[in-house]
């Protein structure tokens, strides 16, 4: 078998434990991995003899593993012998009775049985639960309790021992499951009521696993005043037994039941187990893929850490690096708004903490009772995520380290952690089409139209030239004085000769105006108008004048917006200043749209693009209408993301699009919006201006010039 078994905890997180690989890294001439380890006011050296008992000493369970993995003598000598088959004419011929199922006739059984150690009291809830949310994953589920309840689940396989006493449950299950399922399944998971079990995990994991080996596979724990080498498997994190196992363990089970004192079943298991057959419970097993590394050309450096995990991403260029973050326990030195150095809180403050915790409660693990350590500090610490195995973290930690003696020593060690990518879930999605009709709303106000004709001029291209199926709507916003005087001067007529113009190019092309009088141009309020005068089905893309509509963009409108079930809102790509950018020279006309991309930025500010069906802003809106009896001012505070995020329980999609670019402009902020909204235009057209590089060339080369 080439790739590495493990139970996890993961299996069982009702007592859950942090999905972690470490590797340690030690200096002093030691090597596991790596090699890192800095001694402090240490009074004497590491010692050979510690070298030689506590890290490098192969533990009994791995002598047995390889033991039980060999091969038997003269197996490489076998050869198959067919045996002819000669009918005695003496004989009465007697007629052969055939199994009904052929799997029997030919000895193939089920991989895997699972058994839920329950109780009167939850029968009822938590193994109800266990039923609903996993049984079904599995070939068959027995519920196994030690008194009858009154009413039996409907569906459920209850097997009644007729007592409750809890070691009593355990004897009388193992000794059903061997007599009635012994030789029908491979594999036999055992758990009790309040274990959570991923249950395509477990099945991956025994169809990896060879049968007809003696396995005892779960999270391993000692006995409490027992022998550190000998180690039962926890039973609130459920455990594997393998049928051979179990064919083995049947003869003992009365003897167990007879000597063993346990008050708890999962300790007189083990125990029983040990005793008569010698096994440990054991979290890893068929590590194979550690013992071929030296028959590969690479060697045993071939072997990368962890084992089964993919291997850390080779860039092939320079600008495939993947940048290490810098973090301490208090700061983070790689920002999401560009700075140099913020505090650390909220998930990444948990992230850390929980890494750190992680990495010493492992080296307390594989030190004692020889060594123990203690935090004092977080000296340096590094992140970066690799898209092929996860989150990868090198730690350097100051420790207090304790001997058994009572000396204690401030040392300074490196760690190396990995929290790997766990199996890739595909979530079912309504099907979406590139045909659909998309219904572009562009709302107008007189300050912003003069960028009207570029807009128009990229429609024209890439829209009508194209024949996408595209249809534009222009929504002309006036001010109260505006609207007074718009039959002696119309501050749109010269937008509005300039549709005139474009539908005399394309003469079965129309393009329709709504014209509105409002003070403060909200954009739920302006949708309203424009819902009302279109079907429910029809597909919105609100733009703004700065748009540049394009085909790639339109198609990723209607894959993204699903009818009944999500929304989008892109975040355009916001060109710099080029003022600011080129100054005293202007940019090459060659310059390639992927360097172009280099002088902007992706502005998360900005909410005014959206691609959403019109039944779901009507729904929306529906449900927002009780709280607009109490606040009648309440639309002009929100923006129709805000309508989305509250009231639809939609998903609302915001990612970044490359294709959706804008020039540089720099926005009026109206303050008579929220203060939400009006901060956020203010600092759209901050971080507009140029990055903080660009800035400080800037600032430099201005004083530089105020200086002479």
């Amino acid at each position: 078998m080439g790739s590495a078994m493990r139970l996890l905890s993961g299996l069982a997180l009702f007592r859950p434990a942090l999905p972690l690989i470490l590797g340690l890294s030690l200096g002093c001439s030691l090597s596991l991995l790596m090699v890192s380890w800095t001694q402090g006011d240490l009074e004497e050296p590491c010692s050979d003899e510690l070298v030689n008992t506590a890290l490098f000493g192969s533990s009994e369970n791995e002598h047995s593993l390889k033991d039980n993995n060999a091969a038997p003598p003269g197996s490489e000598d076998f050869q198959p012998r067919i045996v002819p088959y000669h009918r005695d004419p003496n004989k009465l011929h007697k007629k052969v009775f055939r199994t009904r199922y052929i799997h029997t006739e030919l000895g193939i059984r089920e991989r895997l049985l699972v058994g839920i150690l329950t109780s009167r009291a939850m029968l009822n809830t938590l193994a109800v639960a266990i039923n609903r949310t996993v049984a079904h994953h599995f070939h068959r589920t027995f519920f196994f309790t030690g008194l009858r309840s009154p009413k039996v689940p409907h569906g459920m396989q209850v097997i009644v021992h007729g007592d409750d006493r809890p070691v009593w449950l355990m004897y009388e299950t193992i000794r059903y499951i061997h007599q009635h399922f012994g030789s029908d399944y491979d594999w036999f998971y055992l758990a009790q009521d309040d274990t959570y079990t991923q249950a395509g995990r477990l099945n991956e994991l025994v169809n990896h696993l060879s049968i007809g080996q003696d396995l005892y596979l779960g999270r391993a724990e000692e006995f409490i005043g027992g022998d550190e080498h000998s180690r039962y498997c926890h039973g609130g994190y459920g455990y594997i037994i393998s049928r051979s196992l179990l064919a083995r363990l049947q003869p003992h089970l009365d003897a167990c039941r007879n000597d063993i004192l346990s008050v708890r079943p999962d300790e007189w298991l083990g125990r029983c187990i040990i005793d008569f057959l010698g096994f440990s419970c054991v979290e890893v097993h068929q590590v194979q893929i550690s013992n071929l590394s030296s028959l590969t050309p690479e060697g045993k450096s071939g072997a990368t850490w962890p084992i089964g995990i993919n291997p850390p991403f080779r860039p092939k260029t320079r600008f495939e690096v993947i940048n290490w973050d810098y973090f301490t326990e208090d700061h983070l030195f790689s920002c999401i708004d560009g700075a140099p150095k913020c505090e650390l809180r909220g998930a990444d403050r948990a992230d850390v903490i929980d890494v750190v915790e992680t990495a010493l409660e492992r080296l307390n693990q594989r030190y004692q009772p020889l060594l123990r350590f203690r935090k004092q500090r977080l000296l340096n610490g590094y992140r970066r995520f690799d898209p092929t195995r996860g989150m990868e973290y090198t730690l350097d930690l100051v420790l207090e380290a304790y001997t058994q003696k009572g000396h204690s020593h401030i040392i300074s060690k490196r760690v190396e952690l990995l929290r790997p990518l766990s199996s890739i879930e595909i979530i079912p999605m309504p099907y979406v089409t590139e045909a659909t009709k998309v219904q572009v709303i562009l709302p107008v106000i007189a300050q912003d139209q003069d960028y009207v004709g570029n807009f128009l001029d990229m429609y024209v291209m890439n829209a009508l030239d194209t024949h996408d199926n595209v249809v534009l709507t222009f929504l002309f916003i006036y001010d109260p004085f505006d609207a007074q005087r718009v039959s002696q001067n119309d501050v749109f007529s010269g937008v509005k000769s300039m549709i005139s113009e474009v539908e005399k190019r394309y003469a079965d092309i129309k393009i329709p105006w709504i014209s509105v009088k409002t003070e403060v141009p909200s954009q739920v309020k302006l949708m309203d108008i424009i819902s009302k005068k279109h079907p429910v089905d029809t597909l919105f893309f609100v733009a703004s004048v700065w748009t540049e509509v394009n085909t790639d963009f339109l198609n990723r409108c209607r894959m993204n917006a699903i009818s009944n079930w999500q929304v989008f809102f892109p975040i355009h790509f916001q060109e710099y200043n080029p003022a600011i950018m080129y100054r005293d020279q202007q940019p090459s006309a060659a310059t390639s749209a992927s360097e172009s991309l280099r002088d902007g930025h992706f502005d998360r500010n900005v909410f005014d693009e959206a691609c959403f069906y019109n039944g779901d802003y009507m729904t929306a809106r529906t449900k927002m209408a009780a709280d607009l009896l109490d606040n009648d001012e309440m639309l002009e505070t929100m923006d129709v993301y805000d309508i989305f995020v509250r009231y639809s329980g939609l998903h609302v999609f915001r990612a970044v699009e490359p294709a959706l670019m804008q020039k540089y402009v720099r926005r009026a902020c109206n303050p008579r919006f929220s203060e939400d909204i009006y901060h956020r235009c203010v600092l759209s057209n901050l971080e507009g201006l140029a990055s903080r590089t660009q800035l400080g060339s800037a600032l430099f080369e201005q004083e530089q010039a105020n200086s002479t």
